[in-house]
């Protein structure tokens, strides 16, 4: 099924029985917390492809990967030879998910890094619309977890501008890696018109609504709709709650046609005072959810053809 305007009212009552199927992405990692906050959090690469393999069983059809410092666990490394191991053990259990990695790493990662870190030939990257400011502590990891390090502070602006993003979109164009275009408020909708003019992003396009985060729009169906009315013709889009956020954000996301991410990257918990299992518990609750409101799981194979991949996965 092509995309369509998912703000208009007549179109919406046309398809809310036989909207496509939901595509769930895993946020498997991430760059700045590990095993100090979850005891399941995955961290080395054969930690990442066992925990991808359970969410891929639950109904995960793409991963987002952060790759981890093999000599400090509690950092992220963008080392494409890293990333490249972890994609191929990811591919050796999970035949066709789609792989995508990040470019957004973690505080310690490079401008550099963001770029290099794509000769790993995911199939799919993040693409950041804009900076990215925040000021967050980082909780002690303490032994016996390897690496342990005290509490951290950090307030930083990662630095996207409009030629940084071009250069990364033109290194993903280059190797035929599909963008996810990252927004955090609709002003960087600037930015998106012009990658698009630039012929530097092709259709079909994917957009990510990070909502809850420092300085991303505020986690509220009024924004989600506002965001998606700003799609531009030939777009999907998908949600990501941060925290508490999750299952609400995820949900109206459901609802209104577009697709989900869910995993520890994002959120810890199951609900209020529980904590998730692992990140395939994540996967099965917003696949019940999207069941229970008539619309179906897409496979890899499905979500391929809707995000314009290729049929054939991957191979490292």
């Amino acid at each position: 099924m092509s995309s369509w305007n998912y703000t208009n009212s007549y179109e919406w009552m046309d398809r809310v029985t036989s909207m496509e199927p939901l595509i769930i992405t895993c946020c498997c990692n991430g760059g700045m917390q590990g095993k100090e906050t979850h005891p399941d959090l995955p961290e080395t690469p054969e930690e990442i492809a066992d925990s991808v393999y359970e969410a891929y069983i639950a109904g995960a059809s793409v991963v987002h990967v952060h790759g981890r410092n093999p000599h400090n666990l509690g950092e992220v490394t963008m080392d494409p030879e890293v990333l490249y191991r972890i994609n191929a053990l990811i591919r050796e259990r999970c035949p066709d998910i789609i792989i995508n990695n990040t470019t957004g790493g973690g505080p310690t990662t490079t401008m550099e890094d963001r770029i290099r870190c794509l000769e790993a030939l995911p199939e799919m990257a993040s693409l950041n619309m804009g900076p990215d400011m925040s000021r967050f502590v980082v909780k002690a990891r303490e032994e016996p977890l390897d690496h342990p390090h005290p509490a951290q502070e950090y307030d930083l602006c990662i630095p996207f501008t409009y030629g940084f993003i071009e250069q990364l979109a033109e290194s993903m164009l280059e190797k035929r890696i599909i963008p996810e275009m990252e927004m955090y408020h609709s002003g960087q909708y600037w930015v998106a018109q012009s990658l698009i003019a630039k012929g530097l992003v092709k259709t079909p396009y994917l957009f990510q609504f990070v909502m809850g985060y420092q300085t991303s729009t505020y986690p509220t169906p009024e924004n989600l709709i506002h965001m998606a009315r700003e799609l531009p013709a030939g777009a999907h889009f998908a949600v990501a709650g941060i925290g508490k956020y999750q299952w609400a954000m995820t949900t109206q996301s459901i609802l209104l046609g577009g697709h989900v991410r869910v995993g520890l990257e994002d959120n810890l918990y199951l609900k209020r005072g529980l904590k998730l299992k692992n990140n395939a518990e994540a996967v099965a609750k917003i696949a019940h959810i999207s069941w229970e409101l008539n619309r179906d799981i897409a496979t890899p194979q499905q979500a391929r053809e809707m995000l314009g991949l290729s049929a054939v996965p991957s191979r490292y």
